[in-house]
């Protein structure tokens, strides 16, 4: 059963048409690939899904709730979490601080209590137990007191991965993970977002250039290619679609 479903989504920016009726679904518990050539409109479609762009037309419903009115400080809360391709981590703050940032968005407190100081502080251990355990988790412990600031870039997309996932998402949105990354270390990532799908019961839709990870993760693919849905099926189907070869390496004519 869908957990995710996207139907005729477009996006205008002015004159230019970023998505142009895109519609696909992903079943719960599936790791799904969104891939195409640069342009086509992949992170356009992550930035509809985090509520940072308007969508001009069409409807995505998340497990019920009509995603596209959600605002964009509210997903988190009905369950989706979404690292960037782009770090988007906090340098001064340490490694935990990153981490705790996601873990509020399960806080208890609200504007009276936190003002008062009431619970805040079992309130705040709760939250630090929850960090903890996603350091331990991603591996992380040793530099948990550590500021961002100067970390090795593998280690910083752990620590993004680690703040999404201490939101205890049902859905997470991972915006190319594999960016500039070693190839030892992508090895590495497919293993781990695998694993955490097994282990946290989430539904994970991947943007990546990176195609040996997507065909060895994925098991849905959906292909882009000017704001459109080209394609759409196993990895296997994917490889041997006429039109994603063209669309990834020309027509040769």
């Amino acid at each position: 059963m869908a957990l995710l479903d996207v139907s005729d989504i477009t996006v205008r920016f002015g004159g230019i048409v970023a998505l142009d009726g895109l519609s696909f679904d992903i079943d719960e518990g599936q790791i799904c690939g969104l891939i195409g050539p640069n342009g086509a409109g992949k992170t356009t479609m992550f930035n509809v899904l985090s509520r940072v762009y308007h969508a001009n037309e069409g409807t995505v419903d998340f497990d019920g709730h009509d995603l596209l009115a959600v605002p964009a400080h509210g997903i988190a809360k009905i369950g989706v979490a979404r690292t960037f391709q782009n770090l988007a981590l906090w340098p001064g703050m340490t490694v935990l601080e990153n981490v705790m940032v996601g873990a509020h968005t399960h806080s208890k407190q609200n504007f009276l209590s936190a003002a008062l100081r009431i619970g805040t502080r079992a309130d705040e251990r709760r939250l630090k137990s929850r960090a903890w355990e996603i350091l331990a988790e991603l591996d992380l412990i040793d530099m948990a007191h550590h500021p961002a600031a100067g970390l090795p870039f593998g280690t910083l997309k752990r620590i993004e991965l680690a703040r999404a996932l201490a939101a205890e998402p049902r859905l997470l949105l991972l915006d190319e993970p594999a960016n500039g990354l070693t190839h030892g270390e992508v090895e590495s990532l497919g293993e781990l977002i695998s694993n955490l799908r097994d282990t946290h019961s989430l539904t994970v839709l991947l943007v990546e250039h990176h195609m040996a990870l997507v065909m060895s993760v994925s098991e849905k693919v959906v292909v882009m290619n000017f704001g459109s849905k080209i394609a759409e099926g196993t990895p296997s189907e994917i490889q041997q679609h006429p039109e994603v070869i063209e669309a990834y390496l020309g027509s040769g004519a």
